[in-house]
């Protein structure tokens, strides 16, 4: 559900940046984690300073996402969720780029409702 504006602002922003980096979103929300257990409860609110939901599309330069893609690959991709992870593996610290709350990520079965509605409303 990226907008033309966002893709715009992401090339303007890695253009020049010797890595690239990806849209994301300050996290708005509390964030919890849970206590072991077969109940979900909470064991503690982790502090939402500095922690960032990461979007598409992700821009990076091609010969070194191809180098970190490679080596996630030699581990079976384990621990890498998206490039921009493969890119840290690397030791690089990919840019940052204000995204969208409307840049809707479509996981679960419920998005596609979310996101229809989304795409009727820019209609």
């Amino acid at each position: 559900l990226v907008t033309p504006e966002a893709v715009v602002g992401l090339i303007d922003a890695c253009r020049d940046d010797p890595v690239g980096g990806l849209l994301a979103m300050p996290l708005p929300d509390t964030l919890k984690t849970q206590k072991p257990g077969d109940a979900p409860r909470v064991d503690a609110t982790v502090p939402r300073e500095g922690k960032w939901l990461a979007q598409t599309p992700q821009m990076f330069r091609l010969g070194a996402l191809h180098q970190a893609l490679a080596q996630a690959a030699g581990t079976g991709f384990a621990g890498i969720t998206d490039e921009a992870s493969a890119m840290e593996r690397l030791g690089l610290a990919p840019r940052l780029v204000p995204g969208s709350a409307m840049n809707l990520k479509v996981t679960y079965p419920a998005d596609f409702a979310f996101a229809e509605a989304v795409l009727k409303g820019r209609t």
